[in-house]
This record gives C-alpha cells, sequence and structure tokens, in this order.
C-alpha cells in the first residue's frame, strides 16, 4: 500500500523556506546564505554510496562553472557531520577530488522534509536527488526531482542555470534545448499595434507573429 503521508513540498516562485543547519563548512542560516548570489541546493540520498560519489564529484569538479554564473553549491543528505567529513576526506585520498563547498548535515531530516526532499513512497530515510534553483531574492526559481537510482546531469543543471539568469537579464524566454550563444525568443505581443510591429520588424526570426526568435548583442 502507497504511503499517503502528507509531504512539506515548496513550489517554483515560493520564498525557499529559511532554516539553520549544521553543514562541513561550518553552521548556517539559509537566509543570510550567498548573499547576492544564486544558490543551487541539491539532496542526495547517502554518504559513501556510488551514485552520490559520482554527483557530488560532478559538482565539485565543474565548481568553477558556477562560481562564474555567480552561484553558490550547497549539498544535504541525511548523514551526520561526521560520516559527510569522513566521506569528504575518503574521496579526495581514492580521486583527488575536494567537496569544495558545504554539505548539509541533515540527521534529524528537517531540512530534508521542509524541502520535500524526504519522500516516502521512495524512501523514508534517504532523500531523494532533488535540485532546487533558488536566486538571489531567495526566491524559488526551477526544482528537478530524480530517484535514488537514477544520477542527475551536470550539462542540464548548467544549462537551465545559465538559461533562468540570461532569460531575468534580457527578458526573453528559452526554446528547446537553448544553449548560450543561440537565438532567444522574444515575448509575444499583446496588442494589435505591437503585431503590426513585430511582423514590420526585420531584425527579428519570425516564425509567426507569436513566435519569434532573435539573437543576443
Amino acid at each position: 500500500m502507497e504511503n499517503t503521508e502528507q509531504i512539506s513540498m515548496p513550489r517554483i516562485g515560493d520564498l525557499a523556506p529559511d532554516f539553520e543547519a549544521v553543514t562541513t563548512k561550518g553552521k548556517i542560516k539559509f537566509s543570510e546564505f550567498a548573499k547576492d548570489k544564486w544558490t543551487v541546493m541539491f539532496s542526495h540520498p547517502a554518504d559513501f554510496t556510488p551514485v552520490c560519489t559520482t554527483e557530488m564529484s560532478g559538482f565539485a569538479v565543474r565548481k568553477s562553472e558556477f562560481d562564474a554564473l555567480n552561484t553558490e553549491l550547497l549539498g544535504l543528505s541525511i548523514d551526520s557531520i561526521h560520516a559527510h567529513l569522513g566521506w569528504v576526506a575518503n574521496v579526495k585520498e581514492k580521486t583527488g577530488v575536494y567537496f569544495d563547498f558545504p554539505i548539509i548535515a541533515d540527521i534529524d531530516m528537517k531540512v530534508s522534509k521542509l524541502y520535500g526532499m524526504l519522500q516516502p513512497n521512495e524512501s523514508e530515510t534517504a532523500a531523494v536527488r532533488a535540485v532546487f534553483f533558488i536566486d538571489p531574492s531567495k526566491k524559488i526559481r526551477l526544482i528537478m526531482y530524480y530517484p535514488l537510482n537514477v544520477g542527475r546531469n551536470m550539462d542540464e543543471i548548467l544549462r537551465v542555470l545559465d538559461a533562468l539568469q540570461v532569460s531575468d537579464k534580457h527578458k526573453v524566454a528559452m526554446p528547446l534545448d537553448w544553449k548560450r550563444g543561440e537565438k532567444v525568443i522574444v515575448p509575444p505581443p499583446k496588442t494589435l499595434d505591437e503585431m503590426t510591429a513585430r511582423m514590420a520588424d526585420s531584425s527579428l526570426d519570425k516564425i509567426d507573429f507569436y513566435l519569434a526568435k532573435k539573437e543576443l548583442l
């Protein structure tokens, strides 16, 4: 029988729930974390497990790309701080990869429950692979959820982070598979006059009045 327990699930557009936690970089209060920066907060099921090791290593190896996008990384699992420290040291010793970002020790499951990372029909004791993209105003902008047995795609995580930032800066939308340097979608017209002006604008790549793309200069 499925577990029908109600789970707290923050939604896109919500203010990210505040919390205090112990991490591998010291104590944090989330509302004061990463001032004027984006945050990518992600959970993994457990320390010293294979898929999680590949994922955390992926974040660590590509940390400079997140830095370039003005973004702080924040990991989490339902493990003690001692387990986190041991795992970080073990991975560095065995592979040379250092998890140089804070990892929350959510041993009481407080943050996992607050963010809907603990989903009983998947596991009652391990967080699923969630990713929260949170902007500098602490608003949740995008959420990804993966099951325990499927690792995430780091290219996609970086792609959507870049897309969110470019969209905010230029007030545009992103088409399927958009990558930096490709054309973006211009918001559709809202009046007849705007539609007429749109169709006369030779700088746009127009499919029709409602779908037009442009290059970002």
